[in-house]
């Protein structure tokens, strides 16, 4: 088994790994590709173009292989595994993350019908053609994908799963996470993940300005991402007292055409992503988790983020469009899981649902329960997603 990859870290082209190692038998190699980073598009294209060619000159240098797995980052990668697979006469299976060009077409990166859209399009359906199984995240990405022509026993539903083994609600690195940021007594709101245009937090930060003289509530905007980036660099979020609490300055987030304005956003706290061994720690620290989707993203992307919060047993605001496969999850609990949904732009909605939450919460008092813990389980979805790749 080999692994083709990128040397350079997810969120920090800057940090590189070892070019080849072996992992539990498993040779990886990783590629080098430009790191400049996602602060605008063009840095974003030549560092996946840089990556693909990097990539084909690896692989071209590979024995041949019974079986090739393509994922989706970068956009449309699975082309270039689907080539390959032809070319060695081996089985091909799409692993679908995210699904493009329909994505970017969705976020306004790519005009409908335009030269790039239909090239992509088509290196898009050439992926469906000839994958032998498609693995898709949630039924609203099975959709999109039999709209494209494809059999549906070609297609396997199979969510993510969560970090079993690395998260479950803990009390100490929860009282820890608080501490060093000053969050002690209380009530933490916090979105913690990639944020990416596919998720607008507008909704969530104009609550947060309505919650901004209310001393008893946090927001914490954990992860990293354009958004993130942006949320950091225009509200100049963050520890700025002496003793490490959230300070009292003023700040803004523009007045473009997110129609945010001026105002105080002294209560927001934004933090990179986490060493995985302080995740537990840090998404337990939330007294309530927010999961957004953008309204035309259903089926296109699928905020996995879910998953681990459900394993801190986290209450769970989602804002975002009805029915996706978040809203059916929080459904689906019948009431026996804290949860709240809010459509995007419903300020007054999304302001009494962390009211409720707020009034409800009890952090001493989490457990999951174990019907909700086993849908998302490692141990129950890893097994599928095994049998699906040796069945074919």
């Amino acid at each position: 088994m080999t692994v083709v990859t990128s040397c350079r870290a997810y969120d920090h082209p800057e940090t590189r790994f070892p070019q080849a190692e072996t992992w539990r038998g498993i040779r990886i190699y990783r590629v080098g590709s430009t790191g400049f980073g996602k602060g605008a598009r063009w840095r974003r294209a030549a560092d996946f173009a840089s990556f693909i060619v990097a990539c084909c000159w690896r692989v071209a240098w590979l024995p041949r292989h019974g079986a090739v797995v393509a994922l989706t980052t970068p956009p449309l990668i699975s082309f270039i595994g689907a080539c390959l697979a032809r070319l060695w006469r081996a089985s091909f299976f799409y692993w679908v993350m995210d699904f493009n060009p329909d994505e970017a077409i969705a976020a306004g990166w790519l005009r409908p019908g335009s030269p790039a859209a239909r090239v992509l399009e088509w290196m898009s359906r050439f992926s469906l053609r000839h994958a032998k199984k498609i693995i898709a995240l949630d039924r609203f990405m099975r959709d999109r994908i039999l709209a494209k022509g494809i059999a549906p026993a070609n297609v396997a539903v199979i969510p993510p799963w969560s970090h079993d083994t690395e998260v479950r609600f803990d009390p100490e690195g929860r009282e820890r996470f608080r501490k060093a940021h000053g969050l002690e007594d209380k009530f933490v709101v916090m979105y913690s993940g990639n944020h990416s245009p596919c998720h607008p937090l507008d909704t969530l930060l104009s609550a947060a300005q309505r919650f901004a003289s209310d001393p008893g509530i946090a927001f914490c905007f954990v992860g990293g991402g354009s958004e993130w980036r942006r949320i950091k660099r225009t509200t100049n979020c963050g520890p700025r007292t002496a003793d490490g609490g959230l300070g009292t300055v003023d700040c803004g987030l523009g007045t473009g055409d997110r129609g945010l304005g001026t105002t105080d956003y002294s209560n927001i706290l934004c933090l990179p992503y986490q060493p995985l061994d302080q995740l537990a720690g840090s998404l337990s620290a939330a007294d309530l988790h927010v999961v957004v989707m953008g309204d035309p993203f259903v089926g296109l992307v699928h905020p996995c983020k879910i998953y681990n919060i459900l394993s801190v047993a986290a209450p769970v605001l989602y804002i975002g469009p009805r029915p996706s496969h978040l809203s059916e999850i929080l459904d689906g609990f019948g009431g026996q899981y804290p949860c709240a949904c809010a459509p995007h732009g419903d300020v007054d909605l999304v302001v009494r649902q962390i009211l409720r939450l707020r009034q409800e919460s009890a952090a001493d008092a989490r457990e999951t329960p174990a019907s909700v813990r086993s849908l998302f389980a490692k141990e129950s979805l890893l097994p599928k997603l095994v049998e699906e790749l040796e069945l074919g």
